[in-house]
């Protein structure tokens, strides 16, 4: 098994260089779905999903140079959602922005049907940063395990199947799945975290 990757300096400051292409890489596999999700499973279109997608993630780098991190004010994530968010009404206001407003019975109907804030939006946002920084961390480890190493991790830890079923089905001892789990799930959550302390 490789050795996990080293260290890296904060992400936040490694983004204010446009030309570190591995923060901006991570960042992007990191954020960008969280962004495409949270606006898909607020009506949004694939194609207006990834275009605001691709506005917030400018916003990001163009605000990044002025942005001062100061933990008591809140998370880098909370910040990104706010802007989220509020890219998401300057979209929706857009249209609106074209047309004079009639006063109609049909302009009522419309505004009457605009959804109203979530109250577990924020809730929600969290809970998808999880998974997807989760699905990015596996992604990121699985190429630097043995198959059959991961293949103990994934079955026992993910699709919740017994060891001694796993450890019959590779090869293995119930101890070695238990191990490769332990393994896994060590340097899964050593990742996580430093992605989160990076924030």
């Amino acid at each position: 098994m490789a050795d996990a990757p080293p260290t890296r300096p904060s992400l936040l400051v490694r983004l204010r260089d446009f030309q570190d292409r591995q923060a901006w890489g991570q960042f992007v596999e990191v954020y960008a779905p969280l962004v495409y999700g949270y606006l898909r499973k607020r009506g949004l279109q694939d194609a207006d999903a990834a275009d605001l997608t691709q506005v917030c993630l400018r916003q990001v780098a163009i605000r990044l140079g002025s942005l001062e991190y100061e933990p008591r004010r809140g998370s880098f994530r909370g910040w990104l959602f706010t802007l989220v968010r509020n890219k998401l009404r300057d979209f929706g206001d857009q249209p609106h922005r074209l047309y004079q407003g009639s006063g109609d019975s049909a302009v009522q109907r419309l505004l009457e049907a605009q959804a109203a804030p979530e109250p577990d939006e924020e809730h929600e946002w969290d809970h998808e940063y999880r998974l997807g920084l989760l699905a990015w961390a596996a992604q990121q480890i699985q190429p630097q395990v043995q198959e059959t190493t991961w293949q103990a991790f994934w079955q026992t830890a993910v699709e919740g199947k017994a060891a001694k079923e796993v450890a019959a089905n590779l090869g293995m001892t119930a101890a070695a799945v238990y191990l490769a789990k332990s393994r896994i799930m060590a340097r899964l959550s050593a990742l996580i975290r430093e992605v989160q302390e990076e924030e």
